[in-house]
């Protein structure tokens, strides 16, 4: 208990979190103690100060205040005790639950929840207009729901008697509910604004993706957990410096590098935004034109933390992710990154281990410690995905042989009366552009 004063600046800085399991839940690969300490990382990240926490054991949520009203009680008392200005909460709260909660704990104490706290970090972040259009977008749908707690007061002040400005008080709205309609159009016009300068992001994206594809350069989006050490990778991989930090989040928006594999096939490499265990759905959908750059990929490449305790539980997390965007069954390569930082004992294990998921590398970023052997089994698993063609190219279409050299692997050439000749394996895109020109058929 803090028993001392503390300046007001700081006070607002000083929070309390708060965590419900489930009992009805299947064990889950998050206990409720991880799911916290997580939290608090979050809250850290956003410049807060964690000052005490506590859980509660439910069959389900409260309805009208997440934990039980004994609970609320307990957790005010502690958070006064502690000096604390905030209280977060370890899930979305509904807008009644977050309204009801601030009435409980009184004015002086804000209530946040895990999606609050996550876009405030977000907003934090975001260096590109691109990125900052996003999180604003995330935002305002946040909080459009939210708004009538931030008028109750104004309500109050004109309930019973006329409203001011009208005639004799029969049937006309006070301002509170006046000032709220006004909030809900000005934020509805910038979620339309927002949507429209996103939209011309998207299709933006969409004519480089475009290009790209006409070229046959294969793409390898890097995906993982929030802090799985992507951007020191992609640094690693291209020799780049793509901001690279020990935070959550360091990285927003998307950051394309070329990279030429072992035996001289050029490749891009696409940095995209963390993921995190219970991601926002209303931020997964605001960063969509980003999130495509991984759809549109010819490979994803997962990058864990195998030195984090809770390894397991940040890959499970990123699987849904991309289960909920359809994405699971896209070729993936496994990069088992900061082996520098694993024991000999949990090294081997992990060795053992790495059968389960597939195709695995261990790799360090921050040393360069297995990257040509990552580099290598990039190059094998785009090799898997080539389709074997015979074309016949005009001689006149140099680049596209040009191509065909770059992007693919020449088997066999021959100069024919009518053009050039070759047999070779190359990614199904440039096939798709050869298509015209094959003279046998295209086999996998």
């Amino acid at each position: 208990m803090s028993d001392h004063y503390i300046p007001e600046m700081q006070r607002e800085s000083r929070c309390y979190l708060v965590g419900v399991t489930l009992k009805s839940a299947e064990k889950a690969l998050w206990s409720i103690d991880d799911s916290l300490a997580e939290l608090g990382r979050l809250a850290e990240t956003a410049g807060l100060t964690v000052v005490g926490q506590s859980s509660q054991a439910l069959e389900s949520p409260h309805p009208a205040t997440y934990i039980g009203s004994g609970k609320v009680d307990e957790v005010k008392t502690a958070a006064i005790a502690e000096n604390a200005a905030v209280v977060i909460f370890d899930d979305e709260l509904s807008p009644g639950q977050q309204r009801n909660l601030e009435r409980s704990f009184g004015e002086g104490m804000r209530v946040l929840d895990r999606t609050a706290l996550i876009l405030d970090i977000f907003a934090q972040h975001a260096a590109t207009r691109e990125g900052q259009l996003q999180v604003e977008l995330a935002q305002y749908e946040y909080r459009l729901p939210r708004l009538t707690r931030m008028w109750t007061h104004l309500a109050r002040q004109a309930g019973g008697g006329a409203a001011r400005g009208g005639a004799g008080g029969v049937g006309l709205r006070g301002p509170g509910e006046t000032q709220l309609e006004v909030d809900r159009r000005e934020i509805n016009r910038k979620v339309a604004h927002i949507k429209n300068e996103l939209d011309g992001v998207r299709r933006h994206r969409e004519q480089y993706r475009q290009r790209r594809e006409r070229t046959g350069v294969p793409v390898i989006a890097l995906v993982g957990y929030t802090n799985a050490g992507k951007s020191t990778l992609l640094n690693a991989l291209s020799g780049a410096t793509v901001r690279a930090e020990d935070k959550l989040f360091a990285t927003l928006d998307p950051t394309t590098r070329r990279v030429t594999l072992p035996e001289g096939q050029e490749v891009l490499f696409t940095d995209t935004v963390g993921f995190i265990q219970k991601l926002p759905t209303n931020l997964v959908a605001a960063f969509r034109a980003t999130l495509e750059e991984i759809a549109e990929a010819d490979l994803l490449l997962h990058v864990v933390d195998i030195a984090h305790p809770m390894a397991d539980g940040q890959m499970d997390a990123v699987e849904q992710v991309l289960e909920s965007l359809q994405l699971s069954e896209r070729p993936q390569l496994m990069a088992w990154n900061k082996r520098d930082l694993l024991s000999n004992e949990r090294l081997a294990l992990f060795k053992a281990e790495a059968s389960r998921y597939g195709d695995s590398v261990l790799v360090s970023a921050a040393t360069g410690d297995g990257v040509p052997a990552l580099l290598a089994a990039v190059e094998e698993m785009l090799r898997r995905q080539m389709v074997e063609v015979t074309v016949q190219i005009p001689y006149d279409r140099g680049d596209l042989v040009s191509l065909v050299y770059e992007r693919g692997q020449v088997e066999a050439e021959s100069h024919e009366a009518e053009g050039t000749s070759l047999r070779a394996f190359v990614p199904q895109r440039l096939a798709g552009r050869l298509a015209r020109y094959i003279v046998e058929p295209v086999e996998s």
